[in-house]
């Protein structure tokens, strides 16, 4: 498994997981597409870490063409904290976010759909 990681990325994480997880389970240059074609400001930033494990796994040797997105999340990094002052001597926090961007690609498009099928299963055991 090849991994990139951007850490405090400036960008809240509730936006970039919608992102982190429409790329999940699908092939490196299918990801990259979708990603392209969004509007939202964070598809830059997850293309970028996509890249870069993809860069990371030709580094390594790997078979590019069979890179499949195994992993894709984010989590919340520190918050920036600011004050704006506003009327009758109040003043209102301004929490500005940052996010850690983790994107990791593997070989093989069985290991993958055979990941997805498990995952499914266990959650229909759960809910059963």
């Amino acid at each position: 498994m090849y991994t990139s990681t951007w850490r405090y990325a400036r960008i809240s994480p509730r936006k970039a997981r919608l992102l982190s997880d429409l790329i999940r389970g699908k092939s490196a240059q299918e990801a990259l597409s979708v990603l392209s074609f969004s509007k939202k400001r964070a598809a830059i930033m997850v293309a970028k870490v996509l890249k870069t494990a993809i860069a990371n796994a030709d580094d390594k040797g790997a078979d590019v063409s069979d890179l499949y997105v195994t992993q894709s999340y984010c989590d919340g990094g520190p918050i920036i904290k600011r004050f704006m002052p506003k009327d009758r001597g109040k003043s209102y926090a301004i929490m500005k976010r940052t996010s850690h961007i983790t994107v990791s690609v593997d070989e093989g498009a069985a290991r993958v759909k055979e990941a997805q099928a498990k995952k499914k299963r266990s959650k229909a055991a759960k809910a059963a």
